[in-house]
């Protein structure tokens, strides 16, 4: 497997931790910092994540193709079934657009750099199961008592614009390190 050059930062929480909606925001600030983002969302509803249905592409791969790219004013789609990618099987993939930093959304127990987002008290038993977290996003002020009663880790509310800010700089100074 070829090295990737980008730096690797993942996003992870339960479902509805607001783990999209921090990503967005990221996206927004590094590419106004001129950092070049790719992301790897992990569908962790079960199933198959959602495709455009009657399209070419989505004809193609019915008919037995195992993957379709559509392409077309600077946009890139690809689609591909009966392929069951590893994590750093897709960001390999992804390195092939140069990114700066690919942030993953999910895959909780990969050991890359993380913050982790606690929307309910009982969400915090997660810190004990997890590694290599930098920082933790709190939804309840009870959950910041309980990670700073057990753990050294930096923590924001999610209402808090420094998490962002926090997260971005750590971003961005491993990516200018690795260049």
């Amino acid at each position: 497997m070829a090295l990737v050059n980008a730096v690797v930062f993942q996003v992870v929480g339960f479902q509805n931790s607001g783990k999209t909606t921090f990503i967005r925001k990221l996206i927004a600030t590094l590419a106004n910092n001129g950092v070049k983002t790719a992301v790897i969302k992990h569908h962790g509803h079960g199933g198959k994540p959602d495709v455009l249905e009657h399209k070419d592409s989505s004809k193609h791969v019915s008919a037995g193709a195992i993957a379709a790219i559509t392409a077309g004013d600077g946009r890139l789609l690809l689609q591909a079934e009966g392929q069951e990618l590893s994590l750093p099987e897709q960001i390999q993939l992804l390195d092939f657009f140069h990114p700066d930093l690919i942030l993953i959304e999910g895959h909780k127990f990969s050991g890359y750099p993380k913050v982790v987002l606690l929307k309910e008290i009982g969400d915090v038993d997660l810190l004990h199961r997890l590694t290599n977290i930098k920082a933790v996003i709190y939804w309840q002020e009870e959950i910041k008592d309980l990670v700073k009663g057990w753990f050294d880790l930096p923590c924001f509310s999610i209402n808090d614009r420094s998490a962002e800010q926090f997260i971005v700089e750590r971003c961005t100074d491993a990516v200018h390190k690795n260049k």
